[in-house]
């Protein structure tokens, strides 16, 4: 299921909760509102999206003007600021590679969760093709492999300039997922042995038996404005406070689930190990 979609039943769940919070079944709101009743089931549901006059309208209805401002922001999330992935990738890889370099530039603190596969910025050249090829494939794109490549290891000058700060979470299941063959996962798992020294970048592995905190996908936040999550389908960018609060605490459950320093290193030595046997 697509992002905006998800992101739309999200939404309808929250109005559903303000007109049974105000006593009001479905068909009575939309008579006050003069809407049909059917409207009602399909916004609830995430089938439609609400207009900024019908949020409002629904909002003074329940008594919930107060939320007001976090659902209008949900909703503009929703009408503008999600990207088909596809259309992103119709112009090439290296262009959304290159787009990413100029989000990271404007962002002090980088922090990044990964749940299968090592994150772009912490990757060597030939996983990163690997990658990119295997992304390539799945999605019928223009190959533009070799360009895309070169932008995403440009990408990684964040970690040796400047004075912001990366700190990079990640499962560890993405030690183990195959991407290429073993020499290509070996050379990845040193590399993170050997960047993990890097003074810009805080590294943490949550290991596969970590408490369950809701369901969460790979995502990436900047600063505290912005979280980006890439579904099968879409790029979605999360700027609703209540949203961002939301992945503000899944990240900090995940951080302190983390282990970080020798006993991360430990973890990554004994998936290097089984790559070299």
């Amino acid at each position: 299921m697509a992002g905006v979609e998800q992101a739309r039943i999200v939404l309808g769940n929250r109005l559903r909760e303000f007109r049974r919070a105000a006593g009001l079944s479905g068909v009575e709101l939309a008579q006050r509102a003069g809407w049909v009743p059917s409207k009602i089931s399909k916004i609830e549901r995430g089938q439609q999206a609400p207009s900024v006059e019908d949020l409002t309208s629904w909002c003074e209805i329940t008594d919930s003007m107060l939320a007001f401002p976090d659902l209008l922001a949900t909703l503009t999330n929703l009408e503008s600021m999600w990207t088909e992935w596809k259309r992103v990738a119709a112009s090439g890889h290296a262009q959304r590679q290159r787009r990413s370099i100029e989000l990271e530039a404007a962002t002090r603190i980088i922090r990044n969760w990964s749940q299968l596969i090592v994150p772009g910025l912490l990757q060597t050249e030939d996983y990163t093709r690997a990658v990119l090829a295997t992304c390539i494939q799945f999605l019928g794109t223009a190959d533009d492999l070799e360009k895309a490549v070169a932008a995403r290891m440009r990408r990684q000058e964040v970690l040796h300039s400047g004075t912001r700060r990366v700190i990079v979470l990640l499962a560890e299941q993405a030690l183990y997922t195959r991407v290429g063959d073993d020499q290509v996962m070996a050379g990845q798992l040193q590399h993170l042995l050997e960047i993990m020294t890097e003074s810009r970048l805080i590294f943490g592995v949550v290991p596969r038996e970590f408490e369950f905190i809701y369901t969460t996908t790979s995502f990436a936040m900047f600063d505290r404005r912005l979280a980006m999550v890439e579904t099968i389908s879409a790029e979605v960018s999360v700027t609703g406070p209540a949203e961002l609060a939301s992945y503000e605490k899944a990240w900090a459950a995940l951080h302190q689930q983390a282990v970080y320093g020798d006993a991360a290193r430990a973890l990554i030595a004994i998936a290097l190990e089984k790559r070299q046997m």
